[in-house]
């Protein structure tokens, strides 16, 4: 077989077939942080979300307009760089094998797709360390929150019980505010260095391809989720969904949230299923909890 002659031309029509595989891939990938999370684009190494734990609400109008400031808290995201770089020996290509490697660049297309799971749902798992805008862990039983009058009072978004059963979380992702802040500065952007030039090629006689971007993951509103221990049960749902129903906002005002899903790990499926999925129980009852959250099975919860 004739040897090939590594000219600019067939680097970049390389790259392109990779980059073609690294597309498909991307669309290979099971996504589950679409819902839980909002995206927020970040324009420095950091940002601060000030506004986080203010509420806004309608008055009467008498006299002048009150002003409702955002401002509040100094809670700090920031941007971590992350990357996945392959490398192509030249000998390979110079042999026309280089076609055998698009495999991998779609498993890093779908590697990609899913990286954003897997620093969300960590994140989530840490919510009983992690500490949220206000101080305290995003699960917590002592959330400090201002009634009307200026009294302060401890509220909880966390019910646990000994054992180190699974954790199973129920959310209201039916607003513009999601409990989870995913930050992007530079999105995640395939690139290649393959000329003869550069001075990696020319040292180790490989062209490197790979994928970098610059992301983040924090937590947003405590209110909006809530994460128990306990087993999942009909009674245990429904003392959670009461209490996530009775949240009030610091001025007093009830937050009008209303559960929409629930996420579990795969070892909780099952009892999920049965819970939220069947319409009938007990021999031919109905089941009045049938459809009342959408069930997500979360394998990065395992």
């Amino acid at each position: 077989m004739p040897k090939l002659t590594i000219s600019p031309a067939l680097m970049t029509a390389i790259y392109q077939g990779y980059n073609t595989k690294f597309q498909a891939g991307l669309g290979r990938g099971d996504i589950y942080w679409g819902e839980v999370a909002m995206t927020v684009p970040s324009g420095d190494a950091q940002e601060v979300y000030g506004w986080l734990g203010k509420t806004t609400g309608f008055r009467k109008w008498m006299g002048d307009r009150v002003i409702q400031s955002l401002e509040g808290h100094d809670f700090t995201i920031k941007n971590e760089h992350y990357e996945n770089t392959v490398g192509v020996n030249r000998d390979q290509i110079e042999d026309d094998k280089y076609g055998l490697l698009g495999t991998i660049f779609e498993q890093m297309g779908q590697d990609t797709a899913e990286h954003p799971d897997t620093l969300i749902w960590d994140l989530l798992a840490s919510g009983t360390s992690a500490v949220c805008y206000d101080g305290r862990p995003y699960f917590a039983a002592n959330h400090p929150v201002t009634d009307s009058k200026g009294k302060v009072t401890n509220t909880s978004n966390l019910t646990t019980e000994a054992g180190g059963k699974p954790f199973w979380y129920v959310a209201d992702l039916s607003r513009v505010l999601k409990p989870i802040i995913w930050q992007t500065r530079k999105n995640y952007d395939f690139v290649r260095v393959d000329a003869s030039t550069d001075s990696l090629v020319f040292l180790k006689n490989e062209a490197l391809y790979g994928v970098d971007a610059r992301v983040s993951a924090g937590f947003g509103l405590w209110q909006m989720m809530q994460a128990s221990n306990q087993d999942l049960t009909g009674a245990n749902f429904k003392a959670v969904r009461t209490a996530m129903r009775n949240l009030k906002s610091d001025n007093g005002r009830p937050l009008n949230m209303k559960p929409t899903h629930i996420f579990v790990p795969p070892a909780l499926e099952t009892a999920a299923e049965l819970l939220f999925k069947r319409t009938l129980i007990d021999g031919g009852s109905s089941n009045e909890l049938a459809g009342a959250v959408k069930v997500v099975v979360v394998p990065y919860l395992a």
